[in-house]
């Protein structure tokens, strides 16, 4: 963004506290009080999603302010360098950047498919609501957020899957959200992709290239070892869960939502639930995947490693 790193901090907090006062100027014009409006904000654009109400979000019954919300948590998800290239009058650059694209792809498939799934199965009776539903709560678990306007645990098991994998692919990389960012995920697909055509033409020489710029193996390799590193701790944590007599459905589903900073799972740990009845050494070891979710696996997982203290 600039030539100077604190220059670009600047600009940076800069895009934060405006996108934080714009959601509160909205929420304040919903009629919410200026109390509520300041701690959804800053939830919402630090997706922490944390309420000062019990039913969240879902407290004030209104389509507007959750439309609100919902837009906030989107772009709360997308890389704050592209916010500063709007601003600079760039109208192209979300539409140019290939990990926003990639972004907005998954999460406007996965509001049509929970939306038609609620429809068909008479979860909504309108269309507009089908698509609230489905819009705020797919957006809230992708970007990490967690707030909830509906007790999606009631929905088919099918939503309950793709929600599942939510967690796992997270938002853009340089913005609040957690998991495992959608630009790794573009770059392990141009990998696969690529080892398929070698494997049609093996003399053939294939490069990755993402932004317009040739990926190097180095940091394919990078992004492969994240991803396995990713799943390993997931499944770690788990089977350590489990082991602990906590059901399937909440294991995964907690281990998943810790490690990816969502929040609300499945089973025991759903929207309308909480982490209160998980043992005290579950509690730890959730706690550790929330660390490791929040400061990237690799700093954390170094610290592991008896290289990292030698001179």
């Amino acid at each position: 963004m600039t030539p100077r790193l604190h220059q670009m901090a600047i600009r940076l907090w800069g895009i934060y506290f405006g996108l934080t006062a714009a959601q509160t100027l909205l929420l304040l014009l919903g009629g919410v009080s200026l109390f509520e409006a300041l701690t959804h904000s800053f939830s919402t654009i630090a997706t922490g999603g944390l309420s000062p109400l019990n039913k969240s979000i879902g407290h004030y019954n209104s389509p507007y302010i959750e439309w609100v919300t919902t837009f906030f948590m989107f772009f709360s998800g997308v890389h704050f360098v592209l916010h500063y290239r709007f601003i600079l009058r760039q109208p192209g650059a979300y539409r140019d950047d290939e990990e926003y694209r990639l972004y907005a792809f998954i999460v406007l498939f996965s509001i049509l498919f929970t939306a038609a799934v609620l429809l068909l199965r008479g979860y909504y009776g309108s269309v507009e609501e089908a698509l609230r539903y489905s819009a705020f709560q797919v957006i809230s678990i992708i970007t990490s957020t967690g707030f909830c306007t509906a007790d999606y645990e009631l929905w088919p098991v099918s939503v309950h899957f793709l929600f599942i994998l939510l967690m796992f692919a997270g938002g853009c990389t340089g913005s609040t959200a957690g998991g495992i960012k959608s630009l790794r995920i573009l770059a392990l697909a141009r990998h696969v992709k690529s080892g398929l055509v070698m494997s049609l033409h093996p003399r053939g020489m294939f490069r990755i290239k993402i932004r317009g710029k040739t990926v190097g193996q180095d940091a394919v390799a990078s992004v492969t070892a994240f991803f396995i590193i990713y799943l390993l701790v997931f499944l770690g944590g788990a089977l350590f869960m489990g082991a602990l007599g906590v059901d399937f459905v909440t294991a995964v589903s907690s281990a998943a939502a810790s490690i990816g900073n969502t929040g609300p799972g499945f089973g025991t740990v759903g929207p309308t639930e909480n982490f209160y009845h998980i043992p005290a050494a579950g509690k730890w070891v959730l706690s550790l995947l929330m660390l490791m979710g929040r400061l990237e696996l690799y700093t954390m997982v170094l610290l592991f490693f008896p290289g990292t203290w030698r001179k």
